[in-house]
């Protein structure tokens, strides 16, 4: 039998590899293994995933450095607007940001600053360097490792909200994060794709009220 006892330095990803050997090694105990890593890691959390739209486009016209740039005003102008709504920046994988928030309505927020500030980029800046960008937000139960990245279903959701299935400076919301937002100030649309021989039901931000005092 296997040993549910980590050496104690162990913290964060070398953690969660650590236990997830141990659930290969000792399939006997797979649900003992199963509950620390969600008593470890688990949190609902509303995620937003953003995704910087002309990748392909803007690479090859202008160059990977011309885009690399671009990558880096893109994070000058989101994080502050994640941080300032309540939220924490898990991790930037290219043209992409992963954040977390207690709840899908500071996520909300935090997507329109963004693209706020985007705008105001977008005023000074020549066209070839204008930033626009879409935008996923799930919520629900995910494995939040450290500040080093995240897992789960409504994470892997967001991310095919903003990065494959809306357009640019539009902002997706899973069911699950529609049906938790608590606020009557937003209105959104109910809209449906359909994934190979899964349909997703999901909802795109069509308004915001001024947010309540």
């Amino acid at each position: 039998m296997g040993s549910l006892n980590p050496p104690t330095e162990l913290q964060g990803k070398p953690l969660l590899r650590w236990l997830l050997s141990r659930r290969n090694q000792f399939p006997q105990e797979i649900s003992q293994i199963d509950e620390r890593i969600i008593q470890e890691f688990a949190q609902n959390v509303a995620v937003l995933v953003l995704d910087m739209v002309g990748f392909s486009r803007l690479t090859i016209k202008y160059g990977i450095i011309h885009y690399l740039a671009m990558i880096e005003q893109m994070d000058d102008a989101a994080r502050p607007a994640i941080i300032g709504n309540n939220g924490r920046v898990i991790k930037q994988e290219a043209d992409n940001i992963f954040a977390i928030f207690n709840n899908p309505s500071d996520a909300i927020e935090a997507a329109l600053d963004i693209f706020r500030a985007f705008e105001a980029v977008n005023t000074v800046v020549p066209p070839e360097r204008d930033i626009y960008g879409c935008i996923g937000i799930g919520y629900g139960s995910t494995l939040v490792i450290g500040d080093d990245d995240m897992f789960g279903s409504e994470m892997n959701l967001a991310s095919k909200l903003g990065e494959d299935l809306a357009e640019s400076m539009e902002i997706l919301l899973t069911q699950s994060a529609f049906e938790a937002l608590t606020s009557k100030r937003y209105v959104c649309t109910s809209v449906k794709y359909q994934l190979h021989d899964m349909e997703l039901q999901c909802y795109r931000l069509d308004r915001s009220f001024h947010r309540e005092e």
